[in-house]
């Protein structure tokens, strides 16, 4: 990985860090985005609600055909969850749930019953 994209998301996983910290939230960079797999972790950031973090990775996209396509499907809700149909034989793979910041901040201050600030 060359220097400007090392840095361009270390930005962004600072980005990250400072939004969770703004509310409140406890969040940091894993040391060099995981590569040394600090606390047997190899992700981005850690976000913390209540003991043990929530270990997260952080993608900037330069196309923004991906992103129009899950914004359509998300529409006005406040998650969108991603079931994959299983495969003849195989089992189904877990959904994935794709949220908006609102709704992720309102669901951390819930858990960790921050007022809101600002």
């Amino acid at each position: 990985m060359g220097a400007l994209s090392r840095n361009k998301g270390a930005a962004r996983e600072r980005e990250i860090v400072n939004l969770h910290r703004k509310i409140g939230i406890r969040a940091e960079r894993v040391p060099l985005s995981g590569a040394m797999r600090y606390q047997g972790n190899a992700e981005d950031v850690d976000i913390y609600i209540g003991d043990s973090p929530i270990c997260s990775q952080v993608k900037a996209l330069s196309s923004d055909a991906g992103t129009k396509t899950i914004l359509g499907w998300l529409g006005g809700a406040d998650a969108l969850f991603l079931r994959y149909d299983a495969e003849p034989g195989k089992q189904a793979r877990p959904p994935l749930v794709v949220l908006t910041w609102e709704t992720w901040e309102r669901l951390l201050r819930r858990a960790n019953h921050v007022d809101r600030i600002g």
